[in-house]
């Protein structure tokens, strides 16, 4: 009884924290999320950049970034990249312009991929510039000893182009001059994807040696809404080695752990550091045998918060009298494409570049699993049929374990009689009753754990699969059939409006949204409940009152989840039920012909 009375305790523990996730961390989660996004709205029609304090930086961290001190802060972004000269980004896959103003790469968006799945919704934006609502750009530059006395360019330079527009094979060079011997260039070039190519040069004319130290800087104002899982890492990432290492080592940050604490300092030798959301990146990518100091950082203004990740040279370079030096750094700015980014790491010896697609502890799961699903796709051309094909191809490498799991299964049920005269007739004495179980197995050469083999094992698959749905590109905005627009997303129907027969809108239950099923978990629960049914019950009454609970359970609990998900979990159980009702049929048909061949 005790045991019975653990089991249900663990199951309505079970639901009453899956409910109180929703209400007491998900809702406030999600409200405090969008007061927080207007609050940044509101501060950056208010704010007026300022310059950095304390003049020129030494050579021992990059600058901070900082906003033209000129213009005063406009909150409309067309209006803020008619506010100064630029020179136009175009290509298949990017659009944007690099603000001649400070030379900075400030304007970015993705001609690929929209902010929602109609035709004419808006391309995602990745660079904003200063002024406009949360300013989020690159900037590259050189800097030197505060007592070098050197004339640097800064945010307020103008700079001068050598055409209007950068597109691939044609880049794009800004120079200028400080009137004091040194002349600087900016040269841009752009691939036919989304990585930029970025090389500065001094040029000294004069009859002083001096010392410069280039470095390059991503900085990003405003603590961007995140979905806050701890299956995906949102912010400050980077990969960095040493000597002896040539993977490097995996660094990651939250927003929050750098919020109100010293800049984290990393020397690095060659490497990467970046800022990630879910589907898209920023990544200073310095060539493979550079020293560098990388960094990330935090400051505040007001209630808005600053984040920067940022390179420096590690040693600085000097430019002789009548000479010159120059420094390389790749910018990759765009859509974090899985066979894009590993192409990136081979091209470009960048270790460990797959790393900023968040594929977990199950790396070594999750990434296989992306790439059937890829394969299938190609194949067929629709990821939901592509997950339907690797549940068959999965339930089939599992289908050893999962014959003996179904013959276990079929002498349980044979069982079922004996194991209830047992516990009628040692109910009272568990002991002996264990005992007489245990020896009941033994000569029925049953084993009772092995129905739980498939799926534990298939536990780990569910995660990695539901990882790939959830982080990977790929699958963001990818539909299926019907009323399935987005795999990604959980089914948008609900049985409160008879699945859109009703001609009237759902309800929005706030916190309590996970009651609003769709259709494609209801199909899930009736699955699992057709595949419950062809299990051996317990013997025992309430254990089994519990268990058929469990459909109903799992329904609610996977409601909320990836709608490609729950398709998986359908089919998987369908498939189950069948596999399960051909062996069955096959153990009794043997076992009727081995009680004839006796007879």
């Amino acid at each position: 009884m005790t045991d019975q009375k653990n089991l249900i305790m663990a199951i309505v523990a079970s639901v009453v924290i899956m409910l109180g996730f929703q209400y007491f961390y998900e809702w406030p989660r999600a409200e405090q999320a969008r007061k927080l996004a207007e609050m940044q709205r509101q501060e950056q029609q208010q704010t007026t950049p300022v310059p950095v304090p304390g003049g020129a930086p030494s050579p021992g961290a990059a600058p901070s970034a900082t906003m033209p001190g000129a213009a005063p802060a406009i909150p409309n972004r067309e209006a803020v990249l008619t506010n100064a000269p630029r020179v136009k980004i175009a290509s298949k896959r990017l659009h944007g312009s690099i603000n001649l103003q400070g030379g900075r790469l400030d304007d970015l968006t993705l001609a690929d991929y929209r902010e929602r799945l109609e035709t004419d919704s808006p391309e995602i934006v990745l660079l904003a510039p200063a002024g406009a609502a949360n300013p989020y750009y690159t900037d590259f530059g050189w800097s030197a000893a505060s007592d070098a006395g050197v004339k640097l360019p800064g945010p307020d330079t103008l700079w001068t182009a050598s055409a209007t527009t950068l597109s691939p094979g044609q880049p794009l060079t800004l120079t200028w001059d400080n009137g004091e011997g040194l002349k600087f260039s900016r040269s841009f070039a752009l691939d036919e994807q989304y990585m930029f190519t970025v090389t500065q040069k001094v040029e000294n004319s004069g009859d002083k040696a001096a010392t410069v130290f280039p470095y390059a800087l991503i900085s990003r104002h405003g603590t961007p809404v995140t979905d806050g899982l701890y299956i995906l890492h949102e912010g400050p990432l980077g990969v960095f080695r040493d000597k002896a290492e040539q993977d490097g080592t995996l660094k990651e940050t939250s927003y929050s752990d750098l919020k109100g604490k010293p800049a984290t300092e990393v020397n690095s030798i060659g490497g990467w550091i970046g800022i990630t959301d879910k589907y898209w990146l920023t990544a200073l990518i310095p060539t493979a045998d550079t020293a560098v100091k990388a960094r990330f950082s935090h400051t505040a203004r007001g209630t808005q918060d600053r984040y920067q990740v940022d390179l420096l040279a590690s040693s600085g370079a000097t430019v002789p009298a009548k000479g010159s030096t120059e420094s390389t750094v790749r910018l990759f700015a765009g859509a974090k494409l899985v066979n894009l980014i590993d192409a990136y790491e081979k091209q470009y010896s960048i270790p460990r570049f797959d790393r900023a697609i968040d594929w977990g502890w199950f790396y070594f799961l999750t990434k296989p699993i992306f790439f059937a699903l890829d394969y299938f796709y190609k194949l067929i051309g629709n990821f939901g049929l592509a997950i339907l094909a690797l549940t068959v191809i999965i339930k089939t490498l599992f289908l050893p374990l999962a014959y003996r799991s179904y013959v276990s299964m079929s002498q349980m049920k044979e069982m079922q009689p004996k194991m209830v005269e047992l516990r009628e007739k040692h109910g009272d004495d568990r002991t002996k009753l264990n005992q007489e179980m245990m020896a009941l197995y033994k000569r029925e050469k049953i084993n009772p754990a092995a129905g739980c083999l498939p799926i534990l094992l298939q536990i780990p698959v569910f995660f990695a699969l539901y990882k790939v749905l959830y982080i990977t590109i790929e699958m963001r905005h990818a539909p299926f059939y019907g009323w399935i627009h987005v795999l990604s997303a959980p089914d948008p129907t609900t049985y409160l409006n008879l699945f859109g027969l009703l001609p009237f809108a759902a309800p929005n239950l706030g916190p309590l949204q996970i009651l609003s099923l769709g259709a494609w978990p209801i199909l899930m629960g009736i699955s699992m409940w057709l595949q419950m049914k062809m299990n051996p019950q317990p013997p025992d009454p309430v254990q089994a009152k519990v268990f058929a609970l469990m459909p109903f359970i799992f329904t609610f609990m996977l409601g909320s989840f990836a709608s490609g998900l729950v398709i998986y979990w359908t089919w998987n159980n369908m498939l189950s039920v069948a596999q399960q009702w051909f062996i069955m049929r096959r153990v009794k048909r043997r076992k009727l012909a081995a009680t004839t061949k006796k007879a």
